[in-house]
């Protein structure tokens, strides 16, 4: 399985993009990488030698790639983000790969989405509310106990995220938001804090680690969370890998915090960092994570292989 060619999507250069260049490079495969500004089309039927729809980046035309692997989304305006889902759709739907989709994209982007995911596959939540008004984040706030996280809606890595145990911070912090026309997800704080599972799922392979933050309630690495590796349980394994295949992911990382009544789905994130996952795992994540890119390119191999 060499000689593909993939293209990185997003995240600019730095660490991440580092590994998997390396990792491509052992795999005889070649990457590069676009931002998703870049993205455009160009829409002739008039043209009979090529497809009426053709969809470029700086990279090149994206039909020259034989996979597409999506990383960070830079902020932008509302046109600006559903032109790039679009894009990806129009892509997706020409017969070509991305990981990770665009549909699991948009509900993993969108914790209210992944979290109504989570709760009708059966999986113990926290208690949420997500409402669009000062005066119902108060009522919330107050019905789940004035005990609260609020975070936005969207967005990663412990940014924006807020425990809140006093009414008139809390009315303070909801006007702002109104200001601001954000949607309100209000969240129930669940003890102890600062302790959950990250499972990271590659394909079928699934990788975990331990967080833990004796000086925040985040469990994030970039806030200063400690991760260890461990051996998942069989059922957070399942349940990791149920979601992420009913919300459409192939690479993914799946958050459970703890709590008294055992370990609650708290997030499901479609593009994860894994700096610090790969600090305590030996297996090359980055080449696990181009190993995925080449299985979408031979869908039979894992049925030749069985049989």
């Amino acid at each position: 399985m060499t000689g593909f060619r993939f293209l990185v999507l997003g995240g600019g250069p730095g660490w991440h993009f580092d590994q998997l260049a390396a990792a491509a490079d052992h795999a005889g495969v070649s990457l590069s990488q676009a931002s998703y500004e870049s993205l455009q089309s160009d829409i002739d039927a008039s043209n009979d030698s090529r497809s009426p729809v053709q969809l470029r980046c700086d990279a090149g035309r994206l039909s020259e790639f034989d996979a597409i692997l999506t990383r960070t989304m830079p902020a932008g305006s509302m046109e600006q983000i559903t032109f790039r889902l679009a894009i990806l759709h129009a892509h997706a739907a020409a017969g070509y790969p991305i990981i990770n989709s665009p549909r699991g994209l948009e509900v993993a982007i969108d914790k209210f989405a992944t979290l109504a995911v989570a709760a009708n596959l059966g999986f113990a939540v926290p208690a949420t509310r997500v409402v669009q008004s000062r005066r119902a984040a108060m009522d919330a706030f107050r019905e789940l106990g004035g005990d609260c996280v609020v975070k936005p809606i969207f967005g990663g890595e412990g940014r924006g995220v807020m425990r809140i145990t006093d009414e008139q911070l809390a009315w303070y912090t909801f006007a702002t938001l109104e200001r601001l026309d954000a949607v309100f997800y209000v969240q129930k704080f669940v003890l102890p804090g600062g302790r959950d599972t990250r499972l990271l799922v590659i394909g079928e392979d699934v990788f975990a680690i331990r967080r833990e933050n004796p000086a925040d309630f985040r469990t994030n690495v970039s806030v200063g969370a400690l991760p260890s590796r461990i051996t998942p349980s069989e059922q957070l394994t399942g349940q990791a890998l149920r979601i992420t295949k009913r919300i459409g992911l192939t690479f993914a990382s799946v958050d459970f915090i703890d709590s008294d009544q055992g370990p609650m789905l708290l997030e499901v994130n479609a593009i994860p960092g894994w700096r610090g996952a790969q600090s305590v795992i030996h297996e090359n994540l980055a080449e696990r994570i181009i190993h995925a890119l080449q299985q979408t390119c031979v869908p039979d191999a894992n049925a030749a292989v069985s049989s």
